[in-house]
């Protein structure tokens, strides 16, 4: 792909996916499964997927365009529920609860997993970029509390990180802020020059490009060039080991290492937003188009253009499907999916990728 994709809609694209989110919504926050389009009640809700959805209706640059068609209706009403969900599961130290059933009891004890780090990212975000005072005072708040804490793990950390990175932009001098995001590069562990494996893990799994753009976010919110350097080093290996034929081959579910056979499936549309935000964020601080690339790839992987010919979005309803099995795609189309579509269409839409 060399010049922008402009022969898909992205903005009805966007505005279908907007509806569909607001379907999966109630009064409470956001249902993270779905059979086919309808929600599934019964599996509550998750703050991993309500955190990755302030952070969607936080950065979206003309929030006010979305005029749902379904549930509780505008992307500010969808933020505040979001957010309301989000600080009520932080406890006083500043962990998460993650899961929460239907009739509104929590179902696990506050940790440091990959929640902490997305609900840091999205009050983050929120923070800095919602159009509502009160939102930005109170997510503001709750980051405060939660980035004291630290994750033992790496992509929780990274997460974290990019929330940090939000903070920064709009307010370099804030040392939390700067402490949380030197701490989650500086999880990352470091390949010798020249390695057969230069990821800093041992298998590829989920989201892996996170790794990768938070040190780019590092580089540049923290003056950093070593971490930069090696962010980008490491993006370029992903983006080249996950293309095949000029396509997106995302790791699968189960992982990959080398030696093993590809493509992987069951292919997760988280690999692929989490693609386009890195590279997104690459051009940002480089300003190498070669990085437009990897933004064009992921899209492409939603429309079509992946191992199995099939679009990753249902063209009725809005929703992102679930995965993609050598079958076909997994015509469930719950809130993680379809917030990786929307995210995804936003960074092309961001990126000039699209029209």
């Amino acid at each position: 792909m060399t010049g922008p994709l402009t022969t898909f809609p992205a903005t009805a694209l966007l505005t279908a996916a907007f509806t569909h989110l607001s379907r999966l919504s109630d009064d409470t926050a956001l249902f993270e499964h779905a059979r086919y389009a309808t929600p599934r009640r019964e599996h509550g809700y998750c703050l991993d997927d309500v955190a990755r959805g302030l952070v969607v209706l936080c950065r979206d640059e003309d929030p006010d365009r979305y005029s749902f068609a379904h549930g509780v209706g505008n992307a500010d009403r969808l933020t505040e529920r979001y957010l309301a969900f989000t600080t009520h599961a932080q406890s006083p130290d500043g962990r998460f609860h993650n899961r929460m059933a239907v009739h509104r009891r929590w179902q696990d004890e506050p940790g440091l997993g990959d929640c902490w780090g997305r609900a840091l990212w999205g009050l983050g975000t929120a923070a800095i970029r919602s159009p509502l005072a009160w939102v930005r005072e109170s997510a503001e708040h709750a980051f405060a509390v939660s980035a004291r804490q630290r994750s033992p793990w790496p992509r929780a950390m990274a997460f974290a990180g990019l929330g940090a990175a939000e903070i920064l932009a709009a307010h370099p001098g804030d040392q939390a802020a700067a402490d949380l995001l030197a701490d989650a590069a500086g999880t990352i562990a470091r390949s010798e020059p020249g390695a057969d494996w230069p990821w800093p893990e041992q298998r590829l799994t989920y989201a892996n490009a996170v790794l990768p753009e938070v040190l780019i976010a590092a580089g540049r919110h923290l003056h950093d060039d070593e971490a930069r350097e090696y962010g980008l080093e490491l993006l370029d290996w992903l983006l080249e080991t996950e293309t095949s034929a000029g396509r997106l081959s995302p790791t699968g579910s189960g992982g990959w290492s080398a030696g093993e056979p590809r493509p992987c499936f069951d292919q997760q549309p988280i690999e692929a937003a989490a693609l386009a935000d890195a590279c997104a964020r690459a051009y940002a601080v480089s300003g190498d188009e070669r990085w437009l690339c990897g933004v064009d790839r992921a899209v492409g992987w939603f429309l079509g253009e992946n191992d199995a010919d099939a679009a990753l979005h249902d063209p009725h309803t809005g929703g992102g499907y679930d995965g993609l099995s050598a079958d076909g795609p997994n015509a469930n189309q719950g809130a993680e999916s379809t917030l990786a579509l929307i995210s995804t269409l936003q960074q092309a839409v961001a990126c000039g990728r699209a029209r």
